[in-house]
């Protein structure tokens, strides 16, 4: 792979999303609604550009291995560190760690079955509810990062992000369920 597409603009946001990651957690080792407007700001940040990135490689046909590689996996570490620091501190919580466990399972299983299935040179494209259920998921935790500190603002902020939290488990079930069905022919093969 060429330099030129190593530091394409595409891969430096990849890059950018997956350096969000620890910055966004060491917010949660601060107390007060400061630390989680920032931790919110970082995650805005690292959102927009999973849309931007696929875009831009796309419109400017800077395409390469190396981020069709990391940008599932900057998704993945995004959306799972904020899951496991909002259970961490209580913001998931009772039984919506429930809706939390599912979306990590079907995050790991999901990207065990593409590695297995890219192997076998069979790919598995991304479809539009699974677009959807990624958007849901990501709203879901951008109110949930604001949590008390947003409470505070619009009184339902944390019940929105738990209801939409459940809403992408609920979509995640059934996309995973989907991926499953149309790798199981080659699972079964051997």
């Amino acid at each position: 792979m060429s330099r030129k597409l190593i530091f394409s603009l595409p891969n430096i946001l990849t890059y950018g999303r997956i350096a969000a990651v620890p910055a966004l957690a060491a917010c949660f080792y601060f107390p007060g609604n400061t630390a989680r407007w920032i931790a919110l700001g970082i995650f805005l940040a690292a959102a927009i550009t999973d849309f931007f990135d696929g875009y831009l490689a796309r419109a400017w046909q800077q395409q390469s291995a190396l981020g069709r590689i990391l940008d599932p996996i900057a998704d993945k570490l995004l959306v799972s560190v904020c899951l496991l620091l909002l259970a961490w501190d209580g913001t998931i919580g009772e039984w919506s760690v429930i809706a939390a466990i599912i979306i990590l399972c079907r995050e790991i299983l999901v990207s065990g079955l593409r590695e297995f299935l890219a192997e076998l040179n069979v790919s598995v494209p991304v479809t539009q509810l699974a677009k959807w259920k990624t958007t849901v998921q990501l709203v879901s935790l951008g109110f949930l990062l604001a949590g008390q500190a947003g409470d505070s603002i619009f009184p339902y902020t944390t019940l929105t992000g738990t209801v939409l939290l459940w809403v992408a488990a609920i979509l995640t079930l059934y996309t995973g369920y989907d991926y499953f069905r149309a790798g199981i022919g080659h699972l079964i093969e051997d």
